[in-house]
């Protein structure tokens, strides 16, 4: 039996030798981005390349999930590897979809590519024969939070119940057999500061509710503007009321409120009778949040109000907070730290303000997403692009494999104490019904003259 340290040696050599593969897979990704839910594509292209090392994996999951199980030589914790498969709407990055406008600015396919690249370690080193418990290969739909009108769609049929994959998947009892995940994720930085090379885990994260709200009003000519109602002078009124409510946020909150405008209106020449929009209503806690989004609908109130329009607020739950697990995530800075040079692995103890539907996971178990260099530009963004193939694919893929060694080596004592001092903050049943408590329909009407 290999020792510890010889087997991630193996691994990490494995994951060396099959650098190429890996990059032409990611490249694969990156060039069939698709939005969450949608991810048919993706998802197949995964299954194919787990088939072709003789993995046989469970796919259409929670639309297109798809799952794998590796058993190791006896019982014990079971480890996810996520990679996170939806690209997100950037129809101005030089590589977005000319029909979709989907885009993988984000990273996202880098997530994909390094799962792989784990099971291509896992696999050729036999690593497995000396590990206890199980590693999951786990790539999983709808991280990011968009098109909340074609989720809804899909909710309404019966698809899905929640908008964010992880959540779906929680439903469906796809992570009841799991007890940690681990994943990384890619960071941008601006021209000036490449080359840059480094690795940071622990940053927790905001949670958010999402929301649907439509001003409507009255149809007329705008040569006779007095026979209507403007919804979207109402939207106008609810906006600035919202600006106003800034300074109210306290700073150790992190509340972030973003509305846009999704439609404004039919025809120049007639006054809106219809304007719908979309937002966030983040911040760093659930109570935070919760007083936040009840400011808001204030703010909404007051725009239907003041013109003498009705609003419709449809809220639904986005992702709860992130939560640090620093055991885990120093383990796997110990071992990227090997790869890369220990002063360039870091814990991050700042709070961040974007969020992820690992904040939901990271409530029911141990969750590691570390942050990674390789990319330049802006999130999100037309100039976000991959320009370390060696950060974005193969070093973080070395150091899950490592992490993984360290959790279920020979008895997995390592998962087995890190459970011991894990207390999840909610069951799964606590989760669900905190989930469907966001969920939440209301009419306001005030006409003229109220």
């Amino acid at each position: 039996m290999r020792t510890k340290e010889e087997l991630k040696a193996s691994l990490g050599e494995a994951v060396e030798r099959h650098s190429q593969e890996i990059m032409a897979f990611s490249q694969e990704l990156f060039h069939t981005p698709e939005l969450g839910y949608k991810e048919v594509k993706t998802a197949r292209l995964f299954a194919q390349r787990l088939a072709s090392l003789g993995i046989e994996a469970r796919c259409g999951l929670a639309l297109t999930g798809v799952k794998a199980r590796l058993s190791g030589c006896q019982p014990g914790p079971t480890v996810a590897v996520i990679g996170e498969m939806d690209a997100l709407l950037c129809p101005d990055h030089p590589a977005a979809d000319p029909q979709t406008g989907a885009a993988h600015a984000c990273g996202h396919h880098a997530q994909v590519a390094q799962v792989y690249g784990v099971a291509l370690g896992l696999v050729e080193t036999e690593a497995l024969k000396e590990l206890a418990g199980s590693v999951v290969l786990f790539a999983v739909p709808a991280e990011e939070g968009v098109e909340i009108e074609y989720r809804l769609g899909l909710k309404e049929r019966g698809q899905i119940e929640f908008l964010g994959g992880k959540q779906e998947l929680i439903r469906l009892g796809e992570f009841d057999d799991i007890q940690m995940a681990i994943s990384t994720h890619l960071s941008a930085h601006p021209e000036e500061k490449l080359p840059l090379i480094e690795a940071t885990a622990g940053r927790t994260g905001n949670g958010f509710i999402a929301k649907r709200v439509r001003f409507l009003g009255r149809k007329c000519h705008v040569g006779s503007p007095y026979l209507g109602v403007n919804a979207l002078s109402a939207a106008r009124v609810a906006l600035a009321a919202i600006d106003a409510q800034r300074e109210t946020f306290k700073d150790e909150d992190y509340v972030r409120i973003h509305p846009i405008i999704t439609k404004g209106g039919e025809l120049v020449n007639i006054v809106p009778a219809e304007v719908v929009l979309e937002t966030y209503v983040r911040a760093k806690t659930i109570e935070a949040i919760r007083e936040g989004n009840s400011k808001l609908d204030r703010a909404l109130k007051a725009g239907a109000m003041a013109l003498g329009a009705e609003v419709e607020i449809l809220d639904q739950p986005g992702y709860l907070p992130s939560l640090r697990n620093e055991p885990l995530a120093r383990l796997f800075l110990d071992n990227i730290g090997q790869l890369i040079g220990p002063e360039k692995a870091r814990l991050v103890e700042e709070h961040g303000g974007g969020s992820s539907d690992f904040g939901d996971l990271s409530h029911l178990m141990p969750v590691l997403q570390a942050s990674v260099s390789g990319a330049k530009g802006r999130g999100h963004s037309p100039d976000y692009e991959i320009v370390d193939p060696q950060m974005a694919y193969i070093q973080p893929a070395k150091a899950l494999a490592m992490t993984i060694v360290d959790l279920l080596y020979g008895e997995a004592q390592g998962a087995k104490e890190l459970l011991a001092s894990f207390q999840p903050p909610l069951s799964k049943e606590e989760y669900l019904k905190l989930l469907r408590g966001f969920n939440r329909s209301e009419h306001y009407s005030f006409p003229e003259g109220s």
